[in-house]
């Protein structure tokens, strides 16, 4: 897989140089004080290691692709609040790569973003990492370089895997838990225009709408096509397709706690079990204020999902994505009940809309904002060999400069507003932070706290953060044809 132009500016010749052969890079700690030459005495916590390799998602269907520890999802990471973690990442593949620990606060050093000063992990060479992992809950890894057209690189590969952090003290209301991984595969590019999605509750802006309306009919019009979106063939729920999988099985009576990932490079994921619904009790690993009943989960591109279900109807069921096409090319897996056979089934649940206001908590933040940064999202159609080009105020991310950046004060309290003149819907993404969702779909709120919130086709969205990581960090839409074609920007904590 050849290195993308982008990484290509990252790394530099010297860096290139360094990746050329087996390297030991020093390790990075959470603490300041720490002694590298110390972590490198003891024996790991946990080791992952990069490679190409072959994953059988169904017998006749299998697919090359870079995983971790040779198998996909990559195996689950259970750490533990407030326990300092070593773990060794191993890259034995011929490119520099990178891991995310996403939805954690660790050192911009550790946490696996080039734009913040992380150090690739180089080719055929590794890096120690040691940190405190935190906050508690259903976190994830992954890789975190820019893929641009390389349908072979960065999340459009295997390399996610879930982590859980187990916090200090754990109820444990549940008889089982169960983690499930959505991903697609055999991406390819198609310039046919994105599908309309209406599943996300709020309205549309007028004015949003208008601007972003005129900027597609003005290119149509100068004779450009629609810029590159991103298919797939094959899809998948913990590495294999609906039917090849083994049943999640349960009793009636059971409750049963699903930790669900959609580990999509691009995609937008939704889940159902006939005859059942999810009570959601954690957004991203974070419990919600307001634990609700819901007939189908909608996820976004890195969002998670806990919710717990009620076996209280005995029967063989299709637990699956509502989109037909992508449910029977294997996006679903089976759940069955003790003593029950059969052909699983499948029932479209009614039509509902995905609320975020229906786990918050009504009206206007306690805490206020000290500051505010205004963000207009726009879309400049196909304006880069085809693909579209994405602007925060009017500016792209330059990978060559790793501009703009922001400067932040630390322990101020800030309200990011985002102002959708697209009519796409982008999972929003702030590293080494935890943020409040203060306004969405037209209504404030609070209470509710994430890591990625999906933003509406011409809607509006404000959340609030606290400045309290040192360094960089860097903000992002998730998708990752939009990231890597300008839709981040780097926040600097002083």
């Amino acid at each position: 897989m050849p290195i993308s132009r982008r990484d290509a500016l990252r790394l530099g010749g010297a860096s290139l140089m360094a990746g050329a052969g087996t390297g030991l890079v020093a390790a990075c700690s959470s603490s300041a004080s720490s002694d590298a030459s110390v972590s490198f005495k003891k024996k790991a916590d946990y080791v992952v290691r990069i490679a190409t390799g072959r994953v059988e998602l169904a017998p006749g269907t299998v697919v090359s692709t870079t995983t971790y520890n040779g198998q996909f999802p990559g195996p689950l990471l259970r750490f533990t609040e407030g326990r300092p973690v070593v773990v060794d990442v191993h890259n034995d593949t011929g490119t520099p790569e990178l891991l995310h620990w996403h939805g954690q606060r660790v050192p911009a050093a550790v946490d696996g973003a080039s734009e913040e000063g992380t150090p690739f992990i180089p080719a055929h060479g590794m890096r120690r990492l040691s940190f405190t992992p935190g906050p508690a809950g259903f976190r994830f890894y992954h890789t975190h370089v820019a893929a641009l057209g390389d349908l072979a690189r960065g999340t459009y590969t295997g390399q996610a895997g879930p982590v859980y952090i187990e916090p200090k003290a754990n109820s444990g209301a549940y008889d089982q838990e169960v983690f499930l991984t959505l991903k697609e595969f055999q991406p390819s590019l198609s310039q046919g225009g994105d599908m309309a999605q209406d599943f996300l509750a709020g309205t549309e802006v007028p004015d949003l709408k208008r601007r972003g309306e005129k900027a597609m009919a003005d290119s149509l019009a100068r004779g450009m096509p629609h810029g590159y979106e991103v298919g797939y063939r094959v899809f998948s729920i913990n590495g294999r397709k609906l039917g090849h999988g083994e049943p999640i099985k349960v009793k009636a009576g059971q409750r049963v706690l699903f930790h669900v990932l959609n580990a999509s490079a691009t995609e937008i994921r939704s889940l159902a079990l006939p005859g059942h619904t999810f009570r959601v009790v954690a957004l991203d690993g974070n419990p919600v204020p307001r634990p609700a009943n819901v007939p189908v989960l909608w996820i976004g591109t890195a969002e998670r999902v806990s919710a717990l279900v009620e076996m209280n109807h005995p029967g063989v069921w299709v637990l699956g994505d509502l989109a037909d096409d992508d449910r029977n090319n294997g996006m679903g897996t089976m759940v069955e009940y003790a003593d029950r056979s059969g052909t699983p089934q499948w029932t479209a649940p009614p039509p509902s809309k995905w609320d975020y206001r229906t786990f918050a908590h009504p009206g206007t933040a306690i805490q206020r904002p000290d500051h505010a940064i205004e963000l207009l999202v726009e879309k400049r159609n196909a304006a880069d060999k085809g693909f579209n080009i994405w602007t925060l105020n009017g500016v792209p991310f330059s990978m060559s400069t790793d501009r703009p950046v922001l400067d932040v004060e630390r322990g101020k309290r800030y309200r990011m507003r985002f102002r959708n003149a697209t009519d796409d819907i982008h999972p929003l993404h702030l590293h080494r932070h935890t943020f409040e969702v203060t306004h969405i779909a037209g209504t404030p709120t609070h209470g509710l706290r994430k890591d990625v919130v999906m933003l509406g086709g011409y809607q509006m969205l404000d959340f609030d953060f606290t400045a309290d990581q040192p360094g960089l960090s860097l903000f992002h839409c998730h998708q990752q044809l939009h990231m890597d074609y300008g839709f981040m920007i780097l926040l600097r904590c002083n």
